[in-house]
């Protein structure tokens, strides 16, 4: 029986109508592949400028009906700005490489496989998808460098936002949004750190659904710590514990493999954490085309960049880790 790699026939014109068809839907490849964390966060779909984001706070108050009631304060409105940056990138690939990936090497045969044979839809798909995992790896280290050439120098990140805010003084101790810790976190004493963390917050940040972003170590160090501190009594049935004891089960600690080696937690809810991104406007661009015998060249631009709602105590706890 013939295998199905071999009745598979996708011409250069299947990749350029799809890339042309689908052109919005792959520029959101890179971006799923980063969902372990933007998950959490929340999205800005459309942003191709520098985009306001106002906090408002009025300063009046209700007070007993008086007739001749005036104002002594005005509204405060406070803006911080998040930008997303457009990038590209040209990467050449091997289409029977990706099909073969694709049917897992070739295993599939003829019959009911033939359904699912992998289309240009579905290659095309899976060159962008790899594309994202130089982004997930960014999301908190990048740092904007016009005239560079990786993902890292094409936005700030997260982490890259906070260094700049704490430099500015913007983010202290004095201010309410940052806690620095003085022992290292172990196995042994997780427990207890996470729960210093959780009652320095501010009691509005208390009350809401949060996250603690962190690297896996502090996860499985917290696991361990549980383990320790509650050993004669059932461990909830499962090893995980995914929620700070002591928080009125308002905070979930979220391990992030691109938080690894990191000198700083962020506690805070998922919609304070923005990205913005754009696939959709005239400047986002996907090609694909064969410049070469065995390859084709796949050309995509498309917007993106992250920022802070806000880094008011109310709604940000950033966590300095002892350094080594």
């Amino acid at each position: 029986m013939p295998d199905l790699l071999h009745s598979i026939k996708i011409s250069d014109a299947d990749y350029e109508k799809a890339a042309i068809q689908w052109k919005s839907d792959f520029l959101l490849m890179p971006l799923f592949s980063c969902m372990d964390a933007l998950k959490y966060m929340q999205g800005m779909p459309g942003v191709t400028v520098p985009t306001k984001l106002p906090s408002v706070e009025g300063a009046g108050q209700f007070a007993p009906y008086r007739r001749d009631r005036k104002s002594a304060s005005e509204t405060r409105i406070d803006y911080r700005e998040i930008t997303s940056y457009l990038g590209n990138v040209r990467e050449d690939f091997e289409p029977l490489e990706i099909v073969q990936t694709l049917l897992g090497r070739g295993t599939a045969t003829l019959g009911d496989a033939q359904m699912q044979a992998p289309t240009a839809r579905l290659v095309i798909a899976e060159v962008m998808r790899s594309l994202g995992h130089h982004l997930h790896n960014a999301l908190f280290t990048a740092k904007r460098n016009a005239s560079g050439d990786t993902t890292a120098d094409l936005f700030d990140g997260w982490g890259t936002i906070l260094d700049k805010e704490m430099a500015d003084g913007n983010i202290s101790e004095a201010k309410g949004n940052l806690i620095t810790l003085d022992e290292t976190i172990d196995g042994t004493n997780a427990v207890d750190i996470a729960k210093e963390i959780e009652r320095s917050c501010n009691p509005h940040l208390r009350r809401l659904q949060k996250f603690l972003f962190c690297d896996p170590a502090f996860a499985d160090n917290y696991n361990d710590a549980y383990l320790v501190t509650h050993n004669a009594v059932p461990y909830n049935k499962k090893y995980e514990q995914p929620i700070i004891e002591g928080s009125f089960n308002k905070t979930t600690i979220v391990p992030l493999d691109c938080l690894a080696g990191t000198d700083k937690y962020i506690l805070t809810p998922g919609s304070n954490m923005l990205y913005a991104y754009d696939n959709m406007s005239d400047l986002t661009r996907l090609e694909v085309k064969r410049w070469e015998p065995w390859a084709m060249t796949i050309a995509a631009a498309m917007f993106f960049g992250t920022q802070f709602r806000s880094i008011d105590q109310r709604f940000l706890k950033v966590v300095k880790l002892k350094s080594a």
